[in-house]
């Protein structure tokens, strides 16, 4: 029988989406806004469960054993510890938190309490994602040469975080997953121009072991959506797009050397790779579940959590000596 003891705190745009399966679920008991009118709009979409516009009645309520925190990301550290501190299981939306001190301390927090601390890095549950790593890992592509990613849009501009914390996360956690190490180095630029001090545009590059390069284009001033990840491999190239219906293609591109002196590249048709139609952040929630009932770790925990926050705080710590 699935959990019914879920609080789902931040009930937005994208809240919204995490309650909508929370809900078809039958895993949520209560949920939480603290905007009185968004309350009222998602009672009626989805009823039959308790509403709340404060915070500590989840926290006092003892059939409440795990949270789901999709607040602004200034709030994910003190709600999170919040929660942790009284003891439920955790799910927090990227980004963990805004420095990496206070993702340290989350982690101790969940490890003494023994806890479990959730990052919601959706891609690293996205069937085309996954079935990229294994083609990594079978050696389909050859040797990973160059990684990148465009996540792009003329999007919601927001003022408590930058564009390098709102957006790439995301492609931070799936660089990580698919090299499978941290990077030995991070570099980052950009540029603010709706307000000043709040980056609008930010160019994250990223080197890791075996001569691995890779970088990560965010902007949410561009005149459409695009979200891609592309990986140069040595035998072939891969594309994730997540805007088209088949989301993953293959470019088995080969380049030879004519006479050894001069290097040819010989173009082939790209193809489409069949993946399985799934719901990623249902896939995401529904492991929360697995592993608050088994007590297990999750993929996307709160150490890997920690190391996207490290590249997200030397990516800021760059694009700040810049200014």
């Amino acid at each position: 029988m699935p959990i019914q003891n879920i609080a789902m705190v931040g009930l937005g745009a994208w809240g919204k989406n995490i309650l909508r399966n929370l809900y078809e679920l039958k895993a949520i008991r209560v949920a939480c806004d603290c905007n009185l009118d968004t309350l009222r709009e998602r009672k009626k979409e989805f009823p039959d469960i308790a509403y709340t516009a404060t915070f500590d009645d989840i926290l006092k309520d003892n059939a409440v054993t795990a949270v789901c925190i999709a607040t602004p990301a200034s709030t994910h550290y003190k709600l999170a510890k919040m929660a942790l501190d009284a003891h439920k299981d955790v799910f927090v939306e990227k980004p963990l938190a805004f420095n990496v001190k206070h993702g340290r301390e989350l982690m101790r927090i969940a490890e003494k309490k023994k806890k479990i601390l959730m990052v919601g890095h959706i891609l690293q549950y996205h069937p085309a994602i996954i079935r990229l790593k294994s083609l990594l890992e079978e050696g389909a592509l050859g040797q990973v040469q160059y990684i990148y990613s465009n996540r792009l849009n003329i999007g919601k501009l927001r003022v408590e975080e930058n564009i390098l914390w709102s957006f790439a996360p995301h492609d931070i956690s799936v660089l990580l997953m698919l090299i499978g190490s941290e990077p030995l180095r991070v570099d980052c630029f950009g540029a603010s121009y709706i307000n000043k001090g709040i980056s609008d545009v930010t160019m994250t590059t990223l080197e890791f072991k075996n001569n691995i390069k890779a970088h990560i284009f965010v902007s949410w001033l561009h005149p459409f959506k695009e979200h891609k990840l592309i990986v140069v491999g040595s035998k072939a190239m891969a594309v994730f797009d997540d805007l088209t219906k088949e989301k993953l293609f293959i470019y088995p591109h080969k380049i030879e050397w004519h006479n050894g002196k001069i290097p040819v590249a010989h173009k082939a048709e790209y193809y489409c790779l069949p993946i399985e139609e799934k719901e990623p952040l249902r896939e995401e929630i529904l492991h929360f579940i697995e592993c608050i009932a088994a007590r297990k770790v999750p993929k996307t925990d709160v150490k890997e959590g920690l190391k996207v926050l490290k590249v997200l705080a030397e990516a800021e710590r760059k694009l700040r000596a810049r200014k």
